[in-house]
């Protein structure tokens, strides 16, 4: 390819660039041009809607409605408001919209984005003024459609209230004369608004209306709520009061304090704020009187599971009256007891100062224990508080009563154990001689050749453990923990001598037995009379374990399982 066809195909590609660009250049310029056109024509549209023909004929309604001076200068006030709007308003929004045409055709958008916006706004606000303006006169226009059918609302209210008085008439009896001179008052408005419709006094039927509606919303809540107040202000309450009078002043009689439910001041402020109650509902007032009424039927409700409790807690407390005395005066004549007889124990067994203390400490517990019972009886005498305190407080005593109680039996327990020890020692003294006793006889019941060596020195031990053991009984005061040692020492030992001598006898007799048994083979075989002769000689020695085994080994060699029979033999 040639370098002329080369600089041709590179002039055609610029050609072509360039054309698109400035194709693509004009699209957004065109596009541009017709949003804001678009823009233009809005605004154009939304000026024209500000002052539409609604409201011109909305005000000439208002025209022919006049008939008095306050509607009068409510129209004169429209209408200088309508010409401002048309007259000033109306052509700023014209002129500026003409800017903005002008900025258009010259291409400035750099300006021409900023005065829509601007314009945009001016346009809500005047238009907003006009709306205010329309619905202003709508309120006239629209009113006797309106309150017509807000009347007919009301007419039927009120005509179901009539109904339900005069069907329920006698539970009405203590707002009779209110009510009948409010419906006379309903009557009334309801005629003014028909007059004031025929005279066209539009600013004064809205005043009607809304004290119609007033009115008959507040007889509906006179017509609901009236009954259930008369009946609780003149017959449940009264009654609940005179029950819980009864109630009251016979269990005062049975000794019940109960001045602290207040029962006479709250029965007078009951009967105030019932006054106060029905003085409202004879001027149809019932803010919160249901309420109020309610709160007092449940107060004198509460009343009778006050008394129920105080029954219940008078109960209570009779019993702990009893069972604290019982308990207390058993636990002080134990503690008098123990205390008596402290210094025998303090002579004859070397206590604790742990043990001392605590029994003081329960002789002291047990003397405020009694302090406190006797101070809530003499409240319960006096009818100082209500039986539901006191039986706490025999509660809180018994509860200290219950832990004393256990303080003593442990001390009780200590100290009786002191003695059951040394009781004990002694009965386990003579045991151990006895045993002692038998294990010397052990050794004369068999004519051993030899005493075993271990027997004098374990006879000698168990012999010096007793002597111990009687001088710590002898002892005053006894030292029980040392006193347990000497007898665990004195019965290990005696019992170590017992097994001893019955074991050496058991054995020196087997050994023997074998010796005897094996006597019949030792002219037939050596080797027996070898092992026999062996056993012979330990046995004259006093080893008579290895007697036995000597003995057994030998015979063994000619009947074998030899052992077995021989323990068989010797039981």
């Amino acid at each position: 390819m040639s370098r002329t066809t080369f600089i041709l195909i590179g002039i055609l590609y610029y050609v072509f660039t360039i054309t698109i660009i400035v194709v693509v250049l004009n699209w957004i310029n065109k596009r541009e041009q017709k949003k804001y056109k678009n823009e233009i024509t809005t605004l154009e549209r939304d000026k024209n809607l500000i002052v539409g023909a609604s409201i011109l004929s909305e005000l000439n309604k208002v025209g022919a409605l006049i008939n008095n001076d306050v509607m009068q200068k409510k129209y004169d006030g429209w209408c200088l408001r309508l010409k401002e709007i048309k007259e000033v308003e109306v052509p700023k929004i014209t002129d500026a919209l003409i800017e903005i045409e002008n900025a258009f055709e010259e291409h400035d958008y750099k300006d021409l984005k900023t005065k829509i916006a601007a314009l945009e706004l001016e346009i809500a606000y005047v238009k907003t003024k006009s709306n205010f303006l329309l619905d202003e006169v709508k309120e006239i226009t629209l009113s006797e459609e309106k309150n017509r059918e807000t009347i007919t609302k009301l007419k039927a209210d009120y005509r179901a209230i009539l109904a339900k008085y005069n069907s329920n008439k006698e539970e009405y009896s203590e707002v009779e004369n209110p009510l009948e001179l409010q419906f006379e008052n309903v009557d009334k408005l309801f005629s003014a608004f028909e007059v004031a419709m025929e005279n066209n006094e539009y600013t004064e039927v809205g005043k009607i209306v809304k004290a119609i509606g007033d009115i008959v919303g507040n007889l509906k809540i006179v017509i609901e709520e009236a009954p259930s107040i008369i009946i609780m202000g003149k017959k449940l309450i009264p009654n609940k009061i005179e029950d819980i009078t009864k109630i009251a002043n016979k269990m005062t009689k049975e000794g019940y304090n109960l001045e602290y439910l207040n029962i006479d001041y709250n029965i007078v402020e009951a009967g105030k704020k019932i006054e106060d109650v029905f003085d409202r509902l004879n001027v149809l007032n019932l803010e919160d009187s249901v309420f109020e009424l309610k709160t007092i039927l449940d107060y004198f409700d509460s009343l009778y599971h006050n008394f129920d409790k105080e029954r219940v807690s008078k109960r209570i407390f009779e019993d702990y009256q009893r069972s604290i005395l019982i308990k207390a005066t058993k636990l002080e004549k134990i503690s008098r007891d123990l205390n008596r007889k402290l210094e025998d124990l303090r002579y004859s067994y070397d206590l604790d100062d742990e043990d001392v203390k605590v029994l003081d400490e329960v002789t002291k517990e047990i003397a405020g224990i009694k302090d406190d019972y006797n101070r809530i009886i003499d409240m319960h005498r006096r009818k100082t508080f209500a039986f539901s305190r006191l039986s706490k407080e025999m509660e809180i005593i018994n509860v200290k009563l219950t832990k004393t109680e256990e303080k003593l039996e442990l001390c009780l327990r200590s100290f009786t154990s002191l003695k059951e020890d040394e009781k004990r020692a002694r009965e386990q003294l003579d045991e151990i001689k006895k045993i002692l006793y038998q294990a010397k006889n052990n050794m004369k019941s068999y004519k051993l050749p030899v005493t075993p060596k271990n027997f004098y020195v374990e006879l000698a031990e168990a012999s010096s453990a007793i002597t111990d053991m009687i001088k710590e009984l002898d002892k005053r005061p006894i030292s029980i923990k040392v006193l347990n040692t000497r007898v665990d020492t004195a019965r290990d030992l005696t019992f170590k001598v017992f097994n001893t001598t019955k074991e050496a006898v058991k054995t020196a007799k087997m050994a023997e037995m074998a010796i005897i048994y094996g006597n019949r083979y030792r002219a037939v075989y050596k080797d027996v009379e070898l092992g026999l002769i062996k056993a012979e000689n330990a046995f004259y020695k006093g080893n008579f374990k290895s007697s036995l085994e000597n003995a057994i080994n030998a015979i063994n060699i000619v009947e074998p399982g030899i052992h077995k029979r021989l323990i068989e033999e010797y039981k």
